[in-house]
């Protein structure tokens, strides 16, 4: 590596000072030659490049929708996830067509207006009614955009309502993540890093009632179509519970306390159904199967077959093994929730 980036900085190098000779040349007050002149041929072939760069561009663009499109999320598994998804998608409209149509005209006037020996260029000092128009269109449009968001998010994030969400922390450290439900009370007992110790690796205050009957698991379950409110801490440095298929994402800070709340609408096993992740866990397989047989034929292990889990991931670089960061989150029905969480110990009975 060390030996490739020397060789990349002496070819910089070399360009450069290429570069800055070509630039002292055409600065002589005696030119040299014509070389360095465009023609009208040089002129033509320069702007029929730039006809084919947009089509170049657009034909990218589709083929890369056409191929890739199937890597997108599927449909939302949470109350809010809907508005994300529409704030998403009128925004990306409005980017694209903007983009098109911006893109096009740059060409376009690139190749109509290409330098042509019979013809001279017309100069306008300003012309105020095209400044305003290309003014204020983008800031109506903007303002639009930001005003849409701005309520989504005032929205979403009115995690105080009084609906009695159910209470669960989420606990960030290098490079693992915790989960402590509030037990019967839903009420969480206090906690500080200062008081992790031993098995208490979360910091719970014991001596708080409340944290009687709190309990810490290694996988998060969630009742479908009950309100959920995470409070979320981070024990070293910035990390982010990011929970891409419920559009839910926070930062965990060192020494505060951040909260996302939302519903689950989808449980685990109606999205496993869905054919947006049939196809994507058929295709996973597909290439699993292949890896498979190399291994087996280099006396290894195959790989285990891909099954959709829901998961919390960080989102944020946070360290040499940033990507062991990942807890499954199973949503099912409020019996088999129920029924889960009452087989979890508390703590005072682990502690």
């Amino acid at each position: 590596m060390t030996a490739f980036l020397v060789i990349l900085v002496i070819l910089l190098f070399g360009i450069t000072v290429w570069q800055m000779s070509r630039i002292f040349q055409l600065a002589r007050t005696k030119p040299v030659g014509y070389a360095d002149i465009a023609t009208d041929k040089d002129n033509n072939s320069q702007g029929y490049l730039m006809i084919a760069f947009l089509i170049f561009i657009y034909v990218l663009t589709g083929l890369s929708f056409w191929f890739w499109y199937g890597t997108l999320l599927p449909e939302s598994a949470s109350e809010h996830g809907e508005r994300i998804d529409n704030l998403m998608l009128i925004t990306m409209i409005i980017l694209f067509v903007a983009g098109i149509l911006t893109q096009a005209l740059l060409h376009y006037f690139a190749f109509i207006y290409r330098g042509n020996k019979e013809r001279k260029a017309q100069f306008y000092a300003d012309n105020d009614k095209l400044e305003f128009i290309w003014t204020i269109i983008p800031v109506i449009t903007l303002a639009g955009l930001i005003i849409y968001g701005l309520f989504t998010w005032t929205d979403i994030m009115n995690v105080d309502r009084d609906d009695d969400p159910l209470i669960i922390e989420l606990y960030a450290q290098q490079f693992s993540w915790s989960a402590r439900y509030a037990g019967n009370d839903n009420t969480l007992g206090d906690a500080n890093v200062r008081l992790i110790e031993g098995k208490n690796g979360l910091g719970v205050d014991m001596s708080d009632p409340n944290a009687q009957d709190d309990k810490v698991v290694r996988e998060v379950h969630l009742p479908v179509g009950r309100r959920v409110l995470f409070k979320i801490r981070s024990q070293d440095v910035l990390h982010s519970a990011y929970m891409p298929h419920f559009r839910a994402q926070m930062n965990c800070v060192p020494g505060m306390i951040t909260q996302f709340a939302f519903t689950p609408t989808i449980t685990t096993e109606e999205m496993r159904q869905t054919d947006h992740i049939i196809n994507k866990v058929s295709n996973i397989n597909n290439i699993r199967e292949r890896e498979s047989e190399k291994l087996i034929a280099l006396g290894e292990e195959p790989l285990e077959p891909y099954e959709f889990d829901y998961l919390i991931i960080c989102n944020k670089i946070c360290g040499v093994s940033h990507f062991n960061m990942q807890m499954k989150i199973v949503v099912e029905s409020e019996e088999d929730f129920n029924a889960w969480l009452a087989e979890q110990p508390t703590l005072a009975e682990e502690l």
